[in-house]
């Protein structure tokens, strides 16, 4: 569901899951990373028990500019993990992704969940075009992952990915 569709009601029940599920360390700052595109979550009779987010933005892969889903906000309720909700979530993204962009992205420590899902692990640099100019993020290199669509041209996965910028974590 589109940001500007949720409820005042759902937008507080997934900011609510999302803070429990990050252990109170998800702030306003990655709400805001999380809205502006669509949501897809996992409901049960307590609320929503799992959630990602999936965002437009602009990346520079390999040098050329494109349009990429990036996805934010991806998490599962303590008492629900181990149950299949965030991979249900995930391929969902993943069709979403397929459907509206030339490549997915995102950044995460948890490499084997998604590379089961189909997502391949970024080798090159990572930078963002901040407001200073170009600026190396050595730091997020080894957290970076892509998917591939049918739609994605050719690229190097251990070229250069460069970030749109924003407040907070660019990554």
């Amino acid at each position: 569901m589109p940001t500007g569709q949720l409820s005042v009601g759902q937008t507080d029940a997934l900011r609510a899951m999302l803070e429990l599920a990050y252990e109170g360390e998800f702030s306003a700052e990655d709400w805001a990373h999380a809205t502006g595109g669509l949501h897809v979550w996992v409901d049960s009779a307590a609320g929503p028990i799992c959630h990602a987010a999936l965002v437009p933005r602009t990346l520079i892969v390999d040098g050329h500019a494109r349009r990429v889903g990036y996805v934010e906000a991806v998490a599962t309720s303590p008492d629900f993990r181990r149950r299949g909700h965030a991979s249900t979530v995930m391929r969902r993204i993943n069709e979403l992704i397929a459907q509206q962009f030339e490549l997915g992205a995102l950044s995460t420590g948890e490499h084997a969940f998604y590379e089961r899902l189909g997502w391949q692990r970024w080798h090159g640099r990572s930078f963002v075009l901040a407001p200073q100019g170009l600026t190396r993020t050595p730091d997020d290199d080894d957290g970076l992952m892509v998917l591939p669509t049918a739609s994605t041209a050719p690229f190097n996965l251990s070229g250069d990915l460069i970030a749109d910028w924003r407040s907070g974590d660019v990554w």
